[in-house]
């Protein structure tokens, strides 16, 4: 494993550590997800990764999300979700603000993970159990079928996979231009208040059911996209939707916004930020909140959710342009070693 970097700062630690399965697209995404939740729940156990969270709550706060949430319930990826009612959601999550929902659902089958604790835990175990060798720091240059090259000099190997990442210009630029690669920067937030929030699961509201297209594809998620984009014209237009998950020490990381270009740049607007922070609370209860991490990420988007590429029978470039990497990741890592096989 050959990495640039002299440890992961990339997407891979920059993200809410959700492994998200409902609202996923239905189908190869979805069953992607299903399948990395549960090679992240083995790998947890045997890594000693901690999952900080599981499940997700859904908290539809307008009549017409509401329907959205409806309708998934009767499709088959819906068929494990559990309807919760007020009284119950005060009982098992006291920090929603479930007076205000018109309907609140629940998941199983989320995991959450401190993705900058997890990811170091990862690579240790890999080295531990299966001898991988990581080579941190060593950028690669240029690849052919059987060997590619470094600045420390060529590596040979008989099969080659090229996972770049955000970088679509270096390894095999038109790939990437044919497919009509771009690039997508997301805001994210760190918020703490005077005490621990004792959150325990993940929370989503309305403006994901218009975002994730396991919900936006369904018939109901037309008449909620009108009223949104009546009422969260703002939010919509710099592409906001709400995940709040929690942190072992208690506080809250909360995204995330997604604007898209092919250089985009390194600012982090405050507005978004105030945009975010205003929908984090229309969701839970946090008293006197307060901002003590800030940071942006960006990942390739397409309008596929990722694909494998052969352009040798000794090679395969792998990319995930659909920001679900912690999501399905594994799974796309699986069909990549079985496209070989």
């Amino acid at each position: 494993m050959l990495d640039r970097e002299a440890r992961a700062i990339g997407a891979s630690i920059r993200n809410f550590g959700f492994i998200t399965v409902t609202g996923q697209e239905a189908g190869p995404t979805w069953n992607r997800a299903m399948r990395s939740r549960h090679i992240w729940s083995e790998i947890c156990a045997s890594a000693g990764i901690s999952v900080l969270q599981r499940g997700l709550f859904l908290l539809a706060r307008r009549a017409q999300a509401a329907a959205v949430l409806e309708e998934f319930l009767a499709t088959d990826m819906g068929r494990d979700l559990e309807r919760v009612s007020t009284a119950q959601a005060r009982d098992r999550a006291p920090e929603l603000r479930s007076e205000t929902a018109r309907a609140i659902v629940y998941s199983p089958h989320e995991l959450r993970v401190e993705p900058r604790e997890a990811l170091p835990k990862l690579a240790a175990f890999l080295e531990a159990r299966d001898g991988v060798v990581f080579r941190w720091g060593t950028a690669v240059t240029e690849v052919a079928p059987g060997r590619l090259r470094t600045a420390e000099g060529v590596v040979e190997a008989p099969r080659i996979a090229v996972c770049p990442g955000p970088d679509v210009r270096t390894l095999f630029p038109g790939v990437f231009s044919g497919r009509n690669v771009t690039l997508c920067k997301l805001q994210m937030l760190r918020v703490g208040g005077p005490a621990p929030v004792s959150l325990t699961a993940p929370v989503m509201g309305d403006l994901s059911f218009t975002r994730y297209l396991g919900y936006a594809k369904l018939p109901a998620a037309a008449a909620l996209r009108r009223v949104l984009e009546a009422e969260c014209g703002r939010e919509l237009g710099h592409g906001i939707h709400l995940i709040i998950v929690r942190s072992a020490d208690g506080t809250l990381v909360v995204g995330d916004s997604h604007h898209y270009d092919a250089s985009p740049d390194p600012f982090a607007p405050a507005e978004v930020e105030t945009l975010i922070v205003d929908e984090m609370e229309r969701l839970i209860h946090v008293d006197r909140p307060r901002i003590v991490e800030r940071w942006i990420g960006i990942y390739p988007s397409a309008d596929v959710p990722c694909f494998i590429d052969a352009p040798d029978p000794a090679l395969r470039i792998v990319s995930v342009t659909s920001g679900t990497g912690m999501s399905t990741g594994f799974a796309i890592g699986e069909e990549a070693i079985d496209s070989w096989n």
